[in-house]
């Protein structure tokens, strides 16, 4: 007797269980029901029909009911909607625009329903200007909308893949786009420093960024919505794409009497079935089995869905067949960069209490000398024995190729032993000697092995400077282009006949550009008698850790609103042709090389041009792109253009940087006008932390400011008070440290007066004062500091003197010294003191 099956869904796993059961049992009656018009379609290719990328719809149907029905002889019912499920008698309730409501008896019964966008309760939700992405006809309203080019500007809420994808094609449509995100960071399979480097990416290309902070109200308004935010702050917008994240769709099975997990979604065992006789569960409404660290998981992605419909087929039809869980192997297209993630991450590991280590690598994606390679960033996460528990790689190109190494190595239980023996396939245009995934392992296994320790860069936030020192081994052209501060610097190559100026009662923490050097470094140093950690991936690795993600500003004067590279491409101040005609022009192509490769040839290039002469470059390493900005302005040469196009960053220097003294210096007159207008900045020192003292230095700040002029605020001491945040921020402290914190005002608005404070009544009357008389607060004035522009810099001195951490200052705050300030200070015909 044939078994009749059910099928409820179709897209990757619903269609994927039809077409295997039909292969294995010709008999069978199988009936599929669609909620939709679309059985299977490639809902991962959506967003890239909105933005162009996929010009024909139809390519988006990777089947037609009339194409599988005929191929595998099916029922495929579309707009038919089964709305309940009596399984103790095995039937389901169906809803279909041709028959209306009637009962279907089975055998067998395979649930795939999906997920659903979220769609939180926040009001204004339901407005018309609000859209989700799940199927094509989602996909057909909003390429409407654009299609119509009413759309100038866009709200996505939510960093994650479709977040993302739909922020990146609406770009490509000519669209000023917002991101928004309530964690700190976007993309959740990335820890933080990793999905910073994504950050930077959509930065470059023109999304602006608002992370950690959630969306408080949408508000509708005559010509767009407006998207206010939990800060208080509003974005205008012609629509929002509400993208935070999927739920499962299984509101119809609630009273079926088949179990659901506690945020709904359906329980199944390795072998796919629920606990319903008959019933089979498969897709992104299931819950999974982590495959690392088996604890139970929501993952929902098209390739487990896929396999595991064919696992119900082969249970239905009698083969064992067990699902043995989910990795959550990903990646992501962002822009020309790709971002990738297999395993665990560290918070999945820190939430299970499990030990680990990680170590970083930044590689090229093929031999360094062929043409076309690319910096790869890549992180791998593995426990005290050695296992590799996950991975996370971003980058332009070779990313797919080095985490699906790294998946399938966890997938057979794989160690950081078996990925230094990996042997894969290697020639000069594909793939270096060593592969991204036997260095990664090399440095792992040195770590495990003593050979030489490593430490990450969230070490440094507990850096102690009396029981350790921070030791730069890189060259003195790269300490130019940043550092990290405290760091003492001796360069590798001159470490043997300078290490009597290392004290060995410390521990030596070395770094370089990427770990290579750092680690050399480490060698030759615990020989002699050091006690020595190197940085895994060097300062790439803590310069992208460190990155933080902005607004970019919009180009309304940009009549074609063309804001695809506008942030990347801010600084370009000249054309090609303008180049060349102000002299000698030379070209040089540092690709392949890593840091500090690119910028050595740059300075032999610049020590052989004259003054006035152009050195056109391009380079692959990403850090290149701020790097050259730093050393252009140390050395005091001119960038006149930056600009990076897929992975690849070009840049033009001049010779000698041109001055406005320089172009005046024809008659002394003229000279001292121009020296006049250097020196025109104004600075302050804020010493005290009195309320009274603290609105006086903000409103000549703002006045200075509203005048046009440049204006350096340094904050020391007493004075850093008034930068502190209200809340209490949770940072690790000594005893010492907490005690100044207690005793210290929290923020501008616990601070007393100078003068007849009375237990605090004296500050709350002058603040009534004030705001009677329609004067700003002082909260509102350092609010317009930081808008005018207002350069407001805490002394890192006094920050350490006082115990006092950059997580509980204020956002908009900049850090720097004595040396930060003086240099601003000769800029400057006015200097105060309060």
């Amino acid at each position: 007797m044939s078994k009749k099956i059910l099928i409820v869904g179709g897209v990757a796993g619903g269609a994927s269980t039809a077409a295997r059961l039909r292969r294995l049992d010709e008999t069978a009656e199988i009936i599929m029901f669609e909620r939709g018009k679309y059985i299977s379609f490639a809902n991962c290719g959506l967003p890239y029909h909105i933005g162009g990328s996929i010009k024909d719809r139809e390519n988006l149907l990777v089947q037609t009911p009339e194409s599988m029905n005929a191929r595998f002889n099916l029922d495929i019912r579309v707009t038919s909607e089964v709305i309940s499920i009596d399984s103790a008698s095995k039937k389901v309730t169906v809803i279909s625009e041709d028959k209306g409501e009637y009962e279907e008896s089975y055998d067998y019964l395979v649930l795939s329903p999906g997920a659903k966008p979220i769609t939180p309760s926040i009001p204004g939700v339901d407005s018309e200007r609000i859209y989700t992405l799940r199927n094509v006809p989602d996909t057909d309203k909003i390429k409407a909308m654009v299609d119509s080019k009413e759309v100038k500007k866009a709200v996505v809420i939510g960093g994650g893949f479709i977040g993302i994808e739909m922020a990146e094609n609406l770009i490509e449509r000519k669209v000023d786009v917002t991101l928004v995100e309530a964690a700190p960071h976007i993309l959740s399979p990335l820890d933080y420093e990793m999905a910073a480097i994504a950050e930077k990416e959509l930065n470059d290309n023109g999304v602006s960024l608002i992370l950690n902070n959630g969306v408080k109200e949408f508000h509708d308004k005559e010509d767009g919505i407006e998207v206010e935010l939990k800060n208080g702050d509003k974005i205008e917008a012609d629509m929002v794409i509400l993208a935070i994240g999927v739920t499962p769709d299984t509101s119809f099975i609630k009273y079926s009497g088949i179990k659901l997990g506690a945020r709904g979604h359906i329980i199944v065992d390795d072998h796919m079935r629920t606990n319903a006789e008959g019933v089979y569960a498969i897709g992104d409404a299931i819950m999974v089995k982590d495959y690392v660290n088996k604890s139970d998981a929501f993952i929902p992605l098209a390739g487990p869905a896929n396999r595991q419909g064919r696992i119900a087929a082969d249970n239905i039809c009698g083969l064992d067949a067990e699902y043995k869980g989910t990795m959550g192997t990903s990646i992501l297209k962002v822009f020309s960069m790709a971002a990738a993630a297999t395993g665990n991450n560290e918070r999945t590991l820190q939430k299970m209490g499990k030990e680990y280590k990680t170590a970083y690598i930044h590689p090229m994606s093929h031999a360094s000398y062929y043409p076309g390679a690319k910096q790869l960033s890549i992180k791998l996460i593995y426990d005290l024995d050695g296992k590799v528990l996950g991975a996370q790689a971003v980058g332009y190109e070779g990313v797919d190729k080095f985490i699906d190494v790294i998946a399938t190595a966890i997938k057979f239980g794989g160690s950081v032993d078996d990925l230094t023996e990996l042997e894969l396939a290697y020639a000069p245009p594909f793939l270096s000697a060593k592969s991204p995934a036997n260095m990664v392992g090399f440095v792992a296994q040195n770590d495990l092995r003593g050979i030489a320790e490593i430490y990450s860069i969230d070490s440094l936030k507990d850096f102690d400077k009396k029981k350790a020192i921070l030791l730069d081994v890189r060259d003195d052209i790269e300490v130019e282009a940043g550092e990290i501060e405290g760091a003492v610097n001796i360069p590798v190559n001159e470490l043997r006949e300078r290490m009597n100026e290392l004290d060995k009662n410390k521990e030596i923490f070395t770094y370089c550009a990427v770990g290579v050097r750092g680690y050399i470094a480490s060698r030759i140093l615990s020989q002699n008698g050091f006690k020595v950690k190197n940085l895994t991936g060097g300062y790439k690795s803590y310069s992208q850790g460190n990155y933080e993600a902005e607004k970019v500003e919009s180009n309304d004067d940009d009549n074609n609103n063309d804001n695809s590279g506008r942030q990347e491409n801010k600084m370009n101040k000249g054309s090609e042709s303008t180049l060349k005609s102000e002299g000698k022009t030379v070209e040089l192509d540092a690709c392949g090389l890593s840091c500090p490769g690119p910028l050595m040839k740059v300075k032999t290039s610049i020590d052989g041009l004259k003054d006035g002469e152009i050195l056109k470059v391009k380079a692959s390493d990403p850090g290149f792109y701020e790097d050259i900005k730093a050393w252009a302005k140390r050395t005091n040469n001119e960038l006149v253009d930056l600009k990076k196009d897929s992975g690849i960053i070009h840049a033009s220097i001049k010779k000698g940087m041109e001055t406005k003294n320089e172009a005046a210096a024809t008659n002394s007159e003229a000279a001292d006008v121009v020296e006049k207008e250097d020196k025109d900045g104004k600075t302050i020192i804020v010493f005290s932390g009195d309320l009274d003292k603290a609105i006086a230095s903000f409103i000549i700040a703002n006045g200075a400011a509203s005048m046009g002029k440049k204006v350096t605020m340094f904050f020391t001491f007493w004075g850093l008070n008034i930068l502190r945040k209200e809340e209490k921020v949770p940072v690790k402290k000594n005893i010492v440290e907490k005690a100044f914190g207690c005793m210290m005002p929290r923020g501008s608005k616990k601070l007393s007066l100078s003068k007849m404070n009375m237990a605090g009544m004296g500050a709350k009357m002058i603040r009534a004062v004030m705001e009677n008389k329609n004067i700003q607060s002082l909260e509102d004035l350092i609010k317009a500091a930081i808008d005018n522009g207002v350069n407001i810099v805490a002394c890192t001195m006094s920050m350490d003197v006082m115990g006092i951490k950059k997580e509980e200052l204020i956002d908009g705050v900049n850090y720097g010294g004595v040396g930060y300030y003086l240099g601003e200070a000769e800029d400057a015909n006015v200097n105060l003191f309060i």
